[in-house]
């Protein structure tokens, strides 16, 4: 191979570290390692992204490989090819030579080629007596060779996030769908609800989509309609489905109780006077219970939650739950208050609501009295979470673009 050695361009090019260390792994090459030329060349056309590059670029490399004899990039054979410019612009489809020479130096930057330069800056190739190429200076193939597996990973993650992208597109689509037919269908039949209020979230949220570019913004886009979309399913759903009989909501919220040996509420105790005073108030009329939100909206929307969970985060609905107990601990709020907010909304909800309180404690007087009042107005079917976190998520807002 041609490729073991360190080589500085030719003329006032500058020698840089990065060509050193490109040249030194190219010298690396495992002994009889090929691959085929065209599939390495696919690879770089799909990482183009990646590696910096552009189509121009991209039909310079094709030329170029179109000059290399053999299919298969072999580390027993010459990989310098030795074009002159001349015949690499007929090959690159005619381009200029201003931009053929500026391709070329691209190739060279994003490392999928090296320069090989002669004595006098001519690419040529010295045969033996043999007829075998002795010695070549050009531009050598080397590292397409070197770097074949890692192109191949590089065009696979670009492939997975277009994948990922096109999903969240569809997601976003169908969402804003179902949100719009459902304020249509609400207004238009009379439901009750404050739907003014949906409908102007709606529209602030499509404002935001308008903006978004990245994968990361319109995740965040998606996760905004997503919640709209189960507060608007939500308020229909309490007016439409007929509620259970008040014995048989206390029957199954009994039984959901102590079914759970891990729930949150018996880590919560009541006192027999709590106990006591809740009997003699008799049984409450509750709702259907509140959807979970998404978990990673809900940390956005209330980001100080997590300073207390063990390690500063949290992945995972037990984590949230955990940390809330700790939460109300730390604002004062009785054991039996959050039991009252874990029947009536459901335990995850219950952590939400107590993540809320948490992110607005600057705001109220008694968290213990607002947790009560949330609980009493999620019972009568007044109170949903999703208005609370939309308004969490906007306050937070500005402060995740300034931070970006």
């Amino acid at each position: 191979m041609q490729t073991g050695n360190v080589t500085t361009p030719f003329g006032r090019r500058p020698m840089t570290l990065a060509l050193v260390k490109g040249q030194l792994s190219t010298a690396n090459i495992r002994s009889g390692k090929s691959v085929d030329k065209w599939r390495v060349y696919r690879s770089a056309c799909e990482a183009r992204a990646m590696l910096g590059l552009r189509d121009r670029a991209l039909a310079v490399l094709n030329a170029l490989l179109t000059f290399y004899p053999q299919q298969e990039l072999s580390e027993q054979g010459n990989l310098i090819v030795f074009p002159s410019n001349a015949q690499l612009a007929i090959r690159a489809n005619g381009i200029a030579g201003t931009t053929l020479r500026e391709n070329l130096a691209l190739l060279v930057q994003a490392g999928l080629i090296q320069r090989n330069d002669s004595p006098n800056g001519k690419r040529y190739a010295r045969k033996g007596n043999d007829g075998e190429i002795e010695t070549a200076y050009g531009f050598s193939l080397a590292p397409l060779l070197a770097r074949a597996e890692e192109l191949a990973i590089l065009a696979h993650q670009v492939a997975e996030e277009s994948r990922r992208l096109r999903v969240i597109k569809e997601r976003i689509t169908i969402t804003r769908r179902d949100i719009r037919k459902l304020i249509s269908a609400a207004v238009e039949e009379g439901a009750a609800g404050n739907w003014q209020a949906v409908e102007d979230a709606f529209v602030a949220a499509i404002a935001r989509l308008k903006t978004a570019k990245t994968p990361a913004a319109l995740e965040a886009c998606l996760d905004d309609l997503t919640l709209l979309s189960e507060e608007a399913i939500n308020m229909l759903e309490i007016q439409l489905i007929p509620q259970k009989t008040d014995s048989n909501d206390s029957e199954n919220r009994h039984h959901i109780q102590n079914s759970n040996t891990e729930s949150l509420n018996e880590l919560e105790p009541r006192s027999e006077k709590e106990r006591s005073g809740r009997a003699a108030a008799g049984p409450k009329r509750s709702a259907e219970p509140i959807k979970a939100f998404p978990l990673g909206m809900v940390l956005r929307a209330c980001p100080q939650i997590s300073d207390y969970s063990t390690g500063g985060a949290i992945s995972h609905w037990r984590e949230l739950m955990t940390a809330a107990v700790v939460v109300r601990t730390m604002l004062g709020v009785s054991p039996s208050a959050y039991q009252e907010a874990c029947e009536a909304m459901g335990p995850e909800n219950a952590a939400v609501a107590m993540a809320c309180v948490l992110e607005r404690a600057g705001h109220i007087s008694s968290p213990g009295g607002y947790l009560r009042d949330l609980t009493r107005r999620t019972e009568r079917g007044e109170f949903s979470l999703g208005p609370m976190l939309m308004a969490l998520l906007r306050t937070q807002e500005p402060e995740g673009r300034k931070s970006a």
